[in-house]
């Protein structure tokens, strides 16, 4: 059985000594599932599984269903029937969406079932790209720098054309802790390497517009924030660059459409407000201008101000 199984197995006995049933007369149905919920108790999944599927739209008081799908979840996981364990997630989820401990049963069975098809990936494919990025990712996750750097170039000497790995490495590059001071230009490269691969990486464009505007590059910068909001139109990180990049060079008309965009998109972020409020000044459109001004005050003094150019040019 897995970590998560017995996890959920562990759960049963305490939802079901805290909890009452709301209904006072049994019917038949609350009968069945309960006894289903007794043979799965008993360690009889196989047995219990179609009994208690079908609790999941049978009317049944809500304590009894709740203990009725975590427990048919556990069985499903431990029967290693995925179909299955995704039907009563979903019930759980649609039911119990605020409910803490189904919350955490959830918790670990997506757990769960995430390992298990990592564990399928390695044993049907070990040597793809696939399993290889997983690997290299999950040396990430444990803060192994120099172990998921090493991946992530072997599969780039391997296959040198695939696209996202050297994102991947562009991005590890950046993030690590111990990075050294060539770090940001090595991270550039991989980034400007992975576009000529994949001219339609919106996340490579936008992490080399936030580079260039940290050299102050700005033109170089505008290039790249506007290529990933043409990539993705939804792209609001990249709006908001590309719009304080143009306020810093003053080019304050051309920066109003972006920094609109941006709002609509991100409207709690005070920062695009106050570049908006700024560039709206300057163009002459001053009582729009104090409109933004006020959302932005409004919004800083009721949470932190995000990052982002907040001085007039």
């Amino acid at each position: 059985m897995s970590l998560a199984a017995a996890l959920l197995l562990a759960c049963m006995p305490v939802m079901a000594q805290g909890q009452k049933s709301t209904s006072t007369v049994p019917s038949s149905t609350t009968v069945s599932v309960e006894g289903a919920i007794g043979l799965a108790e008993q360690g009889r999944c196989t047995q219990a599984l179609p009994s208690l599927k079908k609790a999941i739209s049978t009317q049944t008081s809500t304590d009894i269903r709740k203990r009725a799908e975590v427990t048919g979840l556990r069985c499903a996981l431990a029967l290693d029937d995925h179909d299955s364990s995704l039907d009563f997630i979903r019930a759980l989820s649609k039911q119990f969406s605020k409910d803490p401990e189904v919350l955490f049963v959830l918790v670990h069975a997506y757990s769960d079932l995430s390992t298990r098809v990592a564990q399928q990936l390695g044993l049907e494919a070990p040597d793809s790209i696939a399993a290889q990025k997983l690997n290299a990712e999950a040396w990430e996750m444990q803060g192994k720098w120099g172990d998921a750097e090493r991946a992530y170039e072997g599969i780039i000497r391997e296959h040198p054309d695939a696209q996202g790995i050297h994102f991947l490495l562009g991005r590890l590059l950046l993030s690590r802790p111990d990075a050294d001071a060539s770090a940001a230009d090595r991270a550039k490269q991989e980034f400007q390497k992975e576009i000529e691969i994949d001219p339609k990486n919106a996340g490579a464009h936008f992490v080399l517009g936030e580079l260039e505007s940290k050299s102050e590059n700005w033109e170089e910068a505008i290039k790249h924030f506007s290529a990933a909001t043409k990539l993705d139109p939804n792209f609001a990180e990249a709006y908001v660059g590309w719009g304080f990049a143009l306020v810093t060079l003053k080019r304050y008309a051309e920066a109003i459409p972006p920094l609109r965009t941006a709002e609509r998109l991100t409207p709690a972020n005070p920062a695009i407000h106050y570049s908006l409020g700024t560039a709206l000044t300057r163009t002459g459109h001053q009582e729009e201008a104090e409109k933004e001004f006020a959302i932005h005050r409004e919004l800083v003094a009721t949470k932190p101000a995000q990052p982002g150019a907040e001085k007039p040019n």
